[in-house]
């Protein structure tokens, strides 16, 4: 009697769910767990937004404040009015610009002193230290300090030799955008520190061994461990430079000159200078789709939607039942013989 030997499993890489069992992504999750964060979230963040949406959708003012759930409703006639009798595309047009002329310059600058202040020498406890005095200061202080340094007969002026009015004009818009670079560019500097802190010394190492340039390990050792920090440095300062109220209010005072006319400075002017409530409430929305923009942008470009944890594809499945059918299929074949 021929003895039958069946041939020996396949051993796969892959890991395989059997066939009918429930795949992980569809099991029963202690979805409670996340009840406090959600009600958080539900009433700091949900609850005010749809209000604000409400009262953007509202004639709010001073005579109607007082009960303004029966202020007549104007539909969409505030955001008409915002984008077509009010300042509010100039505005538009003046925080997005500085906010991406101060991220481009902050940038190099924040690199160029985490390099500086990665290996070690005499004072780098120091020196790191008085990076971060710029980030550390209260925007309130820095604001003042520079108003005062920036007056017709300022430091500034006297310094250059020059007769500049920096706090209105036309020049206000770059002394505005130089005080944010001032401000900003220690928190690219952080970031990028911690990119370069996960950087192996062996590899620092063998890039010395090989007699590698400066530029070539910048390229292609530090650059690569600094994409992930800064793609997330430069979509914060994005969204910090066009929310930033603190400084140019206390930096040029009300009214400001109109060529450093920001968003929040607007939104505040209307709603607590000219009480149009329901106006301000627009143009707050009309500054959060602006600022979504750039975040849903980042979220897309590191893949952190929800459709990353949708399970597998109905061809990973199948590719799945036909890894699993091949040992049953060899195992058959081989009592055959």
């Amino acid at each position: 009697m021929a003895t039958t030997q069946a041939r020996p499993r396949q051993e796969t890489s892959r890991e395989v769910r059997p066939h009918g069992k429930t795949p992980l992504y569809k099991r029963e999750r202690p979805l409670w767990m996340l009840l406090p964060g959600g009600v958080l979230m539900l009433a700091v963040i949900v609850v005010p937004l749809l209000v604000g949406v409400y009262i953007a959708m509202l004639d709010l003012d001073q005579y109607t404040l007082r009960q303004w759930f029966s202020a007549p409703f104007v539909g969409f006639a505030n955001f008409a009015e915002a984008f077509t009798d009010s300042p509010l595309l100039h505005s538009i047009w003046i925080s997005v610009s500085l906010s991406v002329l101060v991220t481009a310059v902050t940038v190099p600058i924040g690199v160029a002193a985490a390099v500086s202040t990665q290996n070690r020498f005499p004072g780098r406890g120091l020196v790191r230290s008085i990076y971060l005095v710029p980030y550390v200061l209260p925007a309130f202080v820095v604001g003042t300090f520079f108003r005062t340094m920036l007056q017709p007969q300022g430091v500034v002026n006297t310094v250059l030799g020059t007769d500049v009015l920096w706090l209105n004009g036309s020049a206000s818009y770059w002394a505005l955008a130089g005080v944010m670079v001032w401000t900003s560019w220690p928190f690219v500097y952080l970031l990028s520190l911690a990119g370069l802190q996960a950087v192996d010394n062996e590899v620092h190492e063998a890039a010395a061994l090989d007699g590698v340039t400066w530029w070539a390990k910048l390229r292609y050792i530090v650059f690569p461990y600094l994409r992930g920090p800064l793609s997330l440095a430069i979509i914060i300062s994005i969204l910090h430079n066009i929310n930033n109220f603190t400084l140019p209010f206390v930096l040029f005072g009300n009214p400001l000159p109109s060529s450093v006319e920001v968003m929040p400075v607007l939104t505040y002017i209307a709603s607590f200078q000219s009480f149009r409530f329901g106006l301000s409430a627009a143009m707050a929305i009309c500054s959060l789709v602006i600022v979504a923009i750039p975040l849903f942008v980042y979220l897309r470009a590191v893949k952190l939607d929800t459709g990353d944890d949708a399970g597998p594809t109905r061809k990973q499945r199948r590719a799945d039942r036909a890894v699993l059918a091949a040992p049953a299929a060899a195992d058959i074949e081989g009592a055959r013989a």
